[in-house]
């Protein structure tokens, strides 16, 4: 992600864990608002209303359970 970067708020049917390798985030997670920095976890609950905006540029690995087919090509 690059600094600046804004992804909307949404949420999906899958539980999501963020791994941040580098960088600096901001979260929003059921109406709170969180920064993760590098190797700091978050985990997103499925159903829950998140977004996330990149406040420098960042490395970031989302794993997801189930998987996202929709994510797959």
């Amino acid at each position: 992600m690059v600094k600046g970067w804004v992804g909307s708020v949404h949420s999906h049917p899958h539980d999501q864990i963020v791994y941040v390798v580098h960088g600096h985030l901001k979260i929003s997670c059921q109406g709170k608002i969180f920064e993760l920095r590098t190797e700091i976890r978050s985990l997103s609950g499925a159903e829950w209303n998140h977004g996330a905006s990149a406040l420098e540029d960042s490395l970031v690995i989302d794993v997801f359970t189930p998987c996202r087919e929709d994510y797959l090509t």
